[in-house]
């Protein structure tokens, strides 16, 4: 089947990257797994060999009709459908179980779909991705580190992120101009953990990154809290004042994030966060 470069589709040609990525996901015995983007099928294969069931969603019309031709109905069910319509809590209830998920995510909306896959964390149990390179470096990215930004933290509140292997164009056809990087993560969300509102803190962590080169001081009072309050704050929660928001762990977001609601409890007129 040819690939579409408006749909992002690189086929994945690497059967020995096929094998590690099926791998990847674990015993799938009897597991029913879902695959964003089964593209050609090669995934797929693996995948079907191995699980009880696989839920293959699929956008392309064309390649959704291949793939009924090339697996029996009893193994693999074909969904011709945008991922981010798809319903992962509908599909968890009818297979009795958390979710594995597998994908080879189309580059130019690889953002939205890891938003989707967080907000249906509670019907899933762990996905295999392949993104590129530079993606995976920051998803899986620690404090202090260059790659370490937004994605990182929103990422990494859900679960844990690791990255797997990396292939070169030449796995792919026709090749991309980037390297790719499977990488695993786990759902099992923070915030009830560190104590904070899901909403509330990520928004908060968004003003935090809003200008990276910025200390995070400055990237508050710009979100409209006053320098006083941010500096108390930043106080309560040990965090150095000319602190950059990189440089800050989950934990220690969520201490500042706790320490501003109470300010913010105290001192009328302070933003919401």
């Amino acid at each position: 089947m040819p690939a579409k470069p408006k749909l992002g589709q690189n086929f994945l040609n690497d059967t020995e990257a096929v094998e590690r990525i099926a791998n990847s996901l674990g015993d799938l015995a009897g597991r029913t797994v879902v695959e964003i983007g089964p593209g050609a099928g090669a995934i797929t294969g693996a995948l079907a060999a191995r699980a009880g069931h696989v839920l293959a969603v699929e956008l392309d019309t064309e390649l959704a009709a291949h793939l009924r031709t090339q697996f029996p109905a009893d193994r693999v069910t074909v969904t011709e459908q945008d991922v981010l319509h798809y319903d992962f809590a509908a599909a968890s209830a009818a297979a009795g179980e958390r979710l594995r998920v597998v994908g080879n995510l189309p580059y130019y909306i690889t953002s939205q779909i890891l938003l989707k896959l967080a907000a249906s964390h509670q019907s899933l149990d762990r996905a295999i991705l392949m993104v590129q390179r530079e993606v995976a470096d920051r998803i899986t990215a620690g404090p202090g580190s260059r790659d370490y930004g937004l994605l990182s933290v929103t990422v990494q509140m859900f679960g844990p992120a690791e990255c797997l292997f990396t292939l070169p164009p030449s796995a792919f056809s026709p090749p991309p101009d980037v390297h790719s990087t499977v990488f695993r993560w786990r759902f099992a969300p923070r915030f009830a953990e560190l104590g904070v509102e899901e909403d509330s803190f990520l928004r908060f962590v968004r003003k935090a990154f809003a200008q990276k080169r910025k200390t995070l001081a400055n990237n508050l009072r710009a979100a409209g809290i006053a320098p006083e309050v941010a500096s108390v704050a930043m106080a309560h929660a040990g965090i150095d004042p000319k602190a950059r928001a990189e440089a800050l762990t989950l934990e220690a977001f969520a201490a500042l994030w706790h320490s501003l609601e109470t300010e913010q409890s105290a001192t009328p007129g302070i933003p919401r966060l």
